[in-house]
């Protein structure tokens, strides 16, 4: 495996991230419960990680605010945009994912 250093896994660590919240704006006809369904987790999971590491960096961030940096917006403004009610095959496998 290549060698990298700390500096270096943080850079694409972050690349990644940045990736994925890219990806994930491009994608608002995916909907958070099919994220939840199929694998584990969702925009607001990963706003919410965000703002726990902004946390323990001593950064005060609020859900608001971290939803925002994942959403592109809002979350309100993104939900009257691009969220649909779940339908009941989906809500049905969120009840049997176990999730909180």
């Amino acid at each position: 495996m290549t060698e990298i250093n700390d500096a270096q896994r943080t850079e694409l660590e972050a690349a990644a991230f940045r990736t994925l919240v890219a990806h994930l704006r491009e994608r608002s006809d995916v909907q958070n419960i099919d994220l939840m369904n199929l694998a584990g987790f969702c925009r607001n999971c990963l706003s919410r990680w965000y703002r726990e590491a902004a946390d323990a960096q001593g950064v005060a961030m609020s859900d608001p605010e971290a939803r925002e940096i994942v959403y592109g917006m809002p979350y309100k403004e993104w939900q009257a945009l691009h969220q649909k009610a779940a339908s009941p095959a989906q809500q049905e496998a969120f009840a049997k994912g176990g999730h909180s």
